[in-house]
Formats: structure tokens, C-alpha cells, sequence
């Protein structure tokens, strides 16, 4: 082989041909086993102001701008990080509100399950724990569900309707029938760690609650009632804590 075209050029060549790859892919699977390919990798992008997007939830990678090269490319234009994929503001929203639903539900879905094997194996293997595929957790958003809880904030048929040839085309959605279904990068190129705290912990949160989509809904309760138990759980213990001291 190439010494210069090896698994992590050709690795890097697919993901900025096709932007996106599975994880079932036998370069990206190489990769993910083997750190000095990953390592290659990680190089040659970061080369090139560019870096691997990758995490278990989901079930691709891709490339993404690193921060000061994104800084570099979009302030030309006045784009942020939030707006690059020329969406307007509605179209963020709406980007948002299909994250909150397809992917908090599938996250639950996949900790959930993984919890429930690992509570079903022996103490020798407890620390094996699957993560079941985003193919197989996450829900499928009701088209129907979505113009009816939210149309009228997100702009009406139209404009949701383009959004949503847009979000496809982006690789942030796909489509079975009416309905829409997680796209290879709604898990990738949004920030889990600084959105989620922010939908379940904001007022989005009771407006998911209320959502009439039949997976989503439920969903959304189960995880308030989680997050409101923690949340008694931890001021009775600070509770208890303060007495205590007394």
C-alpha cells in the first residue's frame, strides 16, 4: 500500500466525498479498533481545520469545522455556527425541536436497554454493555404530530415543509412515507452535552411533554418524571444534610 494513500487517507478521501460514512463501514470500523489509524486520521483532518465527529449514540461519522477555522471560513459571511446550512431562524427552531424529539427519546431508549442487560448479566461481565443502534431505538417522528403541535409556532406548511426538504438534503433527517426519521448527522453535528441541559431543563420541556406525537410523548414524561425525581431525591439529601450539621 501507499505509504502516503493508507487507511486513513483513504479513510479521509470517503468522508469528504460522501461527508458522512456508518460505522459498519470497513474503514470506519478499522479505525474505531485500531487508535493508530484513528490517530492518522484525527491528523490528517485537524491538517486541514477539520475534525472526526463521532460518539456511540450514533450510528455514523463525519467532519466537522474545527472552532477557529469555522471562525475563518464563516466570518466572511457573517454565518455562525448555529446557521451554516443556510437555515433561517425558524428553520433552527425547527431543527431543534426534531432533535429534542427523535434523539432525547432514543438516548433514553439506548441507556435504558443497556442498563436492563447489564442488570441481566453476571458480575463477570457486567461492564459489557451494548449499546443498542440509533436505527433500533430511535423513534419515528409523526409528521401529523409535528404540524399539529407545532405548525403554527414554526411558520405554517410552507415553510416547514422546506425546512424539511432542507434538513434532508443536509443529512439531518430522513423520510419513511410522511413521517421523519433520524438522519445521519442529527446526532453528530448538534451538541448533546450543551443542548439537552437546555430543552429538559427550559420550558421546551413541558412543551415536548404535551407533544401528541405517539412515541415522543411518552417519552418526554418519562424522562420529566426521572429528571423531577432526581431532582426531589437530591433536595431531600440536601435536606438531610442540613440537619445534620444542626
Amino acid at each position: 500500500m501507499n505509504p502516503l494513500f493508507d487507511e486513513s487517507a483513504q479513510l479521509m478521501a470517503h468522508l469528504l466525498a460522501r461527508r458522512w460514512l456508518p460505522r459498519t463501514h470497513p474503514l470506519v470500523r478499522k479505525a474505531l479498533i485500531d487508535t493508530e489509524v484513528w490517530r492518522r486520521l484525527e491528523e490528517r483532518a485537524a491538517g486541514v481545520g477539520l475534525r472526526v465527529v463521532d460518539n456511540v449514540h450514533a450510528d455514523h461519522i463525519t467532519l466537522a469545522l474545527l472552532r477557529p477555522a469555522e471562525n475563518a471560513v464563516f466570518a466572511e459571511t457573517a454565518l455562525g455556527a448555529n446557521n451554516n446550512f443556510d437555515l433561517p431562524r425558524d428553520g433552527v427552531a425547527l431543527l431543534v425541536v426534531v432533535w429534542a424529539l427523535i434523539v432525547l427519546p432514543k438516548r433514553q431508549r439506548q441507556l435504558a436497554r443497556a442498563e436492563a442487560h447489564e442488570a441481566g448479566q453476571s458480575e463477570m461481565f457486567v461492564g459489557d454493555k451494548p449499546l443498542p443502534s440509533a436505527d433500533k431505538s430511535a423513534p419515528l417522528l409523526s409528521y401529523k404530530s409535528l404540524m399539529a403541535d407545532f405548525g403554527k409556532q414554526l411558520g405554517g406548511t410552507l415553510r416547514i415543509n422546506t425546512h424539511l426538504k432542507l434538513l434532508e438534503r443536509q443529512g439531518f433527517i430522513t423520510r419513511k412515507g410522511e413521517d421523519i426519521a433520524e438522519g445521519p448527522l442529527l446526532d453528530l453535528l448538534l451538541d448533546y452535552d450543551v443542548l439537552a441541559p437546555r430543552v429538559l431543563e427550559g420550558a421546551l420541556a413541558e412543551v415536548m411533554g404535551r407533544s401528541s406525537d405517539p412515541e415522543a410523548g411518552p417519552a418526554f414524561k418519562v424522562m420529566q418524571d426521572a429528571r423531577r425525581a432526581r431532582d426531589e431525591a437530591e433536595e431531600q439529601a440536601a435536606t438531610e444534610h442540613d440537619e445534620e450539621g444542626r
